[in-house]
């Protein structure tokens, strides 16, 4: 069918790839790689004209300052490669943010590293510190790249498992997962898909966790100034978590740039050189024109910041009243892009066929958070599916309007 992601048959391709595809869960029985779901719903929603509320992108540009300071910078020749670890302007201005918003002093020479956004610094980060078998904590869902990156270092993914609707952990099995074959705990703070922000207690127990097994905990902050009447707090500002802890973020999601992949990490020195020793080798350097524009947004006034994080939460509320109205059990997100809502309700065991139906019921895509799970625990999340709220209002008030005219015509 024109637009459908097409699917090849690779049986026969000996290589990583096939554990890799495994661990993202794209791994047919026949040795096929099935598409993505965010794939399969994008090219749904192209054929049928829905609104797409499934891939987690903006549909509106940053902010002014730092799109000129782009446009400036490849007039000015910033146009080849910058240094291995990142343009000395971004680099200095990564540090004053860490400092600026957390009290996190970081030397911006030895401890901040620039990366093709924040998955190849996850990327990175995984490849260089895990040896084959070594065992990787996520809590599930997870981001898909996770289970990706996991398998293709040859480690071992565990997870902890998070349930509806607050999305907290259980404190004792978190402790009961992480052990002494741990070597990385990957914390995805605030949370995809699930829009959920960590306790505190859920932060303090895993420095206590990686301390008492030497795990190095990895967190992924890329929604770090978009939370909803709650602070973010970095692990890496507990006592005795900076020494072990390596924290990313990007661009991307703060200014509306996701296609310019701008990411970084900042980390203690020697963490900093192995995971270089291997982002080297995978993109080298990217984005020459727009690190100086990332360094830009993030010397914006804070009035910028709490703004982005008020406007999402006001889009966050259109879209929540239309779920509700049309019948959903709704999760209410204090962070991130994405709201998580219960089809069960509305007749709809199966997340995975309520999106495939659901531009036909109400011309409107979403994912079902099964795609974010293991095998073995997608039937515990079938009937939940994920919404982006990270687009204009009038889309989203129309999105509301279709959804809420479901109830009469749920099953």
């Amino acid at each position: 069918m024109p637009g459908s992601p097409e699917i090849v048959p690779t049986a026969n391709i000996p290589g990583a790839w096939r554990r890799t595809a495994r661990g993202a869960g794209l791994l047919g029985e026949d040795g096929t790689i099935a598409a993505t779901i965010f794939a399969e719903m994008s090219a749904l929603a192209a054929r049928t004209g829905a609104i797409n509320l499934g891939q987690g992108f903006p549909d509106e540009d940053g902010p002014m300052e730092v799109l000129d300071a782009a446009r400036q910078a490849i007039t000015d020749g910033v146009n080849q490669y910058p240094p291995g670890r990142g343009s000395p302007v971004l680099l200095e201005a990564i540090a004053r943010h860490q400092q600026r918003f957390y009290g996190l002093g970081v030397d911006p020479g030895t401890e901040v590293l620039v990366t093709a956004g924040a998955t190849e610094a996850l990327a990175a980060t995984i490849l260089a510190l895990i040896e084959p078998g070594d065992e990787v904590v996520t809590f599930e869902p997870f981001y898909d790249a996770y289970g990706g990156l996991i398998a293709l270092a040859n480690g071992v993914h565990r997870t902890v498992r998070l349930r509806a609707p607050d999305f907290q952990p259980d404190l004792d099995e978190l402790g009961a997962a992480i052990t002494d074959r741990t070597r990385l705990i990957l914390v995805n703070n605030p949370h995809n898909p699930t829009g959920t922000v960590f306790s505190r207690e859920t932060l303090e127990l895993i420095v206590r966790l990686a301390e008492r097994h030497n795990a190095v905990i990895v967190t992924d902050e890329v929604y770090e100034h978009l939370t909803f009447g709650v602070l973010h707090l970095p692990i890496a500002t507990l006592p005795g978590a900076f020494e072990r802890t390596v924290t990313i973020s990007s661009g991307g999601k703060t200014f509306n740039t996701t296609g310019w992949k701008i990411g970084w990490l900042t980390a203690p020195a020697a963490l900093v050189t192995a995971i270089l020793a291997v982002k080297q080798f995978l993109t080298y350097v990217n984005g020459a024109p727009f690190q100086p524009a990332i360094a830009r947004g993030l010397d914006l006034p804070d009035s910028y910041f709490t703004g982005i994080a008020a406007a999402l939460q006001g889009k966050r509320d259109v879209l929540e009243r239309g779920l509700v109205a049309a019948g959903f059990a709704v999760s209410r997100p204090h962070g991130s892009y994405f709201i998580v809502a219960d089809a069960a309700p509305l007749g709809y065991p199966d997340g995975a066929d309520f999106c495939r139906e659901l531009p036909a019921l109400a011309g409107v895509v979403a994912v079902p958070i099964g795609a974010f799970c293991s095998p073995e625990h997608r039937p515990q999340y079938a009937s939940l599916v994920r919404f982006a709220f990270c687009k204009k209002v009038d889309l989203l008030e129309r999105a509301a309007t279709q959804l809420a005219a479901l109830r009469p015509a749920s099953r």
